[in-house]
This record gives C-alpha cells, structure tokens and sequence, in this order.
C-alpha cells in the first residue's frame, strides 16, 4: 500500500513536470521574442500560436503538445503495472493540469485540448483518432477551434465507455473534458455572443 502510494506520487510530479513544459510559449519567444501570454487569448496554446506564427506552426505546437500529454501515459502503462489501469490515469490528469498551469510559467499555460486528447491517444489509441476526427470535422464545419474541442472531449468518455474500456479511463475522460471544458469558459461565452474568432 505505500508503495503504491509513492508510485502514485512520483508519477504525478513527474508528468506535471512534463505537462509544465511551455512548448508554444518557447517556440514564440525563440522565434519572435515575443511572451505569447500577452497575446491573443494569453494562451500557451497552438491555436494562440497560430495568431503569431501562422498555421505550420499552429500543427507543430499542436502535435509536441500531444505528444508531451502521450508521453508519461505511456511510460506509467510500461513501467507501473495495476489491474485498475490507476497509474496511467494519474499520470494523464497531471500532465494536463501541467500543461495548463505550468510551474515554470507561474501556471499560466494552455486550455490542455492537444495535450488531452494525447493522453486519451496513450490510454486508448482508437478513441483517441476518433476524437481527433470529431475536433477536425466540427472545427472544419464551423470554422470554431474551441467548438470543436468541446464537443469532441465531451464526447469521449462516452467513446470510451462503448468500446469497454477500465472505469478509470472512463471516469479520467469525463473529469478531463469538465476540466477542459471548464478552461473553456471564456470562449463559450464569446460563442454564445457570437464573438469568438473563427479559423481561417
């Protein structure tokens, strides 16, 4: 039992310390000099990035944000073996609540959508890419990024839950997606009023 305890400690500070690395924040201030946080949305994220950068990088912030969040849910699942699937579930709600208040950026991060849905790729690779595909056609169709985040992570632990995964998995998508969602809440009001930015 304190073993377990510990096991479960360390692999929570060490996927923060991993979801704390400001990947958007870093490749701004390397390219431009730029502090994306006093940009756009102030987020740390891709799609503030892309306001910067433009859409390649956009994808690549994209892309190293959803490997950051794969990545300690992959070496829990390797390294810490459980029949409840408990360790892989804490390392991806650390990783995300790293991305999202980051220690080295005195947690200000991002809204956790890349990082997120990289968790959900590590824990179950086929819910994962269809979360992926609801994100890119709702986003496609309504040309609103955060629309086709919310949608597609509140929709994931009902993916999750079809195709008879661990209560855990399960139960980590439906507190992920209110975390997420809940990160979302200033977009949802622009929505509601019409004002939230649209892709272009």
């Amino acid at each position: 039992m304190i073993n377990s305890f510990i096991y479960a400690g360390i692999t929570a500070v060490i996927a923060y310390l991993i979801g704390s690395i400001p990947t958007g924040y870093l490749i701004v201030k390397s390219k431009t000099g730029q502090d994306i946080r006093n940009v756009g949305s102030g987020s740390t994220g891709a799609t503030n990035v892309k306001r910067v950068l433009g859409k390649n990088w956009f994808f690549i912030v994209m892309l190293l944000d959803a490997l950051k969040g794969a990545l300690p849910v992959i070496l829990a699942s390797q390294f810490l073996h459980s029949t409840t699937g408990i360790y892989p579930v804490i390392a991806a709600i650390a990783v995300i609540i790293g991305h999202s208040k980051p220690i080295f950026l005195n947690f200000k991060g991002g809204k956790s959508v890349a990082s997120g849905v990289g968790t959900i790729l590590a824990l179950n690779w086929q819910v994962g890419l269809i979360i992926a595909a609801v994100w890119g056609v709702i986003t496609y169709i309504s040309k609103y990024v955060s629309l086709g985040s919310i949608i597609a992570l509140a929709l994931s632990p009902f993916i999750m839950w079809y195709l008879h995964n661990p209560i855990a998995y399960i139960a980590y998508c439906a507190l992920g997606a209110i975390y997420i969602i809940y990160l979302h809440r200033s977009n949802i009001g622009r929505l509601i009023r019409g004002e939230e930015n649209k892709v272009r």
